[in-house]
Formats: C-alpha cells, structure tokens, sequence
C-alpha cells in the first residue's frame, strides 16, 4: 500500500462504542505499511466523556447512555444528523505533530464551510470551530504509537436539546449551532464530502479507495 494512499469508509449510522472499539483494534494492529483511514459515521444518540470529563459537566443525562472513552477534552454529544469524521491517521509517517492535526482538522471545517457561505473560525484557547460564538464542531483526538484516532463532530441537522443536558466541551452555558439552522446543507452526504475533500487535500492523498462498511461484516 501506497503511504499516501487514504481508505474512505461510509459507515452510515451505527451505534458509538462498536465504532469506538474498532478504532482501538485498527490503530494497535496497524503497521507502517497499513493505509491511513477516514471513517464517516453518525451514531445513536450518546454522551461521550473524554478523559479530562468532569462529573459536574453531565447535568441531566437522563435515558441517553454515557460512555467514558479514551479521547481528549470534556463531555459532548453525538446523535443523528451530526456528521463524524474519524480519522486514523500514522502521524510518524505523516511527520507531523496532535497540534498541527488538531490545527488540519479545524481548517477543514471552516474551508468547507466557507464554500457553503457559512463564515466560520477556530479558537486558540477552546478547540473546535465556531459561529459567531456559537459552536459547530468538536474535536478530540487520542495518539497511540504514533497514530491518531477519533477526531471531529460537525453539527448539521440533529436535535439539539441533549446538549441542554450537559455543560458542552467542559462550558457552562456554551451555545451549540448546526448548518441547517444557518441556510446551510442538511443531507450528511454533501457535509461528508465536503469535510473529505478538504481533508484529503491537507494528506496530499494521491489514491484514495471510497468504501461501504468494514470487510469483515
């Protein structure tokens, strides 16, 4: 496999701690010779709880399941109509630090947007990305032996009221906004292609495999 070959899986919408699990199982079976991968997926709804999450974030969880993951940053939500990219990513091999994927990831959303005529930016203080002070995307990563996995939430046409239960990314009172409330794109396949091919672009992808599912299913 070509090192600057990307595997882009369409998952659909799928339960989160299967896809969380497979996430671990790639990254610590993976070699250098294994292709990087971006999976897209929208999940059941679920409070995630990264490893910094505080107790005192989760307000009224109410009957949504909270999972404790191994990711960076606090407590957020994930549900249908918000598109995830996942991305499984050999950072060794791509010479490149969490800070500079951190900075890719962030710039991929807010190039995508800007194409959508959505004007959107990142904080130096607060990952993620932001609309007039309102955020639109999460980020949390995990590295391990050198290779990234999890990664961004775009906010597109979900409901919005779970995260009225939580303090979202650790903030009381933290406005969250999707592209449907701003004349933006509602169907998940133009957001998903979208965030991909800005992605692919910062990878300097050369070949890229567009798959359904996992082989094994």
């Amino acid at each position: 496999m070509k090192h600057n070959s990307v595997i882009v899986r369409q998952l659909g919408r799928r339960s989160y701690e299967p896809i969380w699990h497979k996430m671990q199982s790639f990254t610590d079976t993976r070699d250098d010779n294994t292709a990087d991968e971006i999976w897209l997926v929208e999940h059941e709804p679920v409070f995630t709880q990264g490893q910094a999450g505080k107790k005192e974030h989760l307000l009224c969880t109410g009957d949504i399941p909270v999972i404790k993951v191994d990711r960076g940053g606090q407590v957020t939500y994930h549900g249908p109509g918000q598109q995830m990219m996942y991305v499984l990513l050999n950072l060794r091999r791509l010479n490149i630090g969490v800070r500079e994927l951190v900075t890719w990831l962030e710039e991929s959303i807010v190039d995508y947007l800007a194409e959508i005529n959505i004007k959107a930016y990142a904080k130096a203080d607060a990952p993620g990305v932001y609309v007039n002070n309102s955020k639109i995307a999460s980020l949390g990563l995990r590295v391990r032996r050198g290779c990234s996995f999890h990664g961004l939430a775009l906010n597109v046409n979900m409901d919005m009221g779970p995260f009225l239960r939580i303090n979202p990314c650790g903030y009381a009172g933290m406005d969250m906004i999707q592209t449907s409330d701003l004349n933006g794109p509602s169907n998940m396949s133009d957001v998903s292609d979208g965030l991909v091919k800005h992605m692919l672009q910062r990878l300097k992808a050369e070949h890229v495999e567009q798959i359904e599912g996992f082989e094994n299913e």
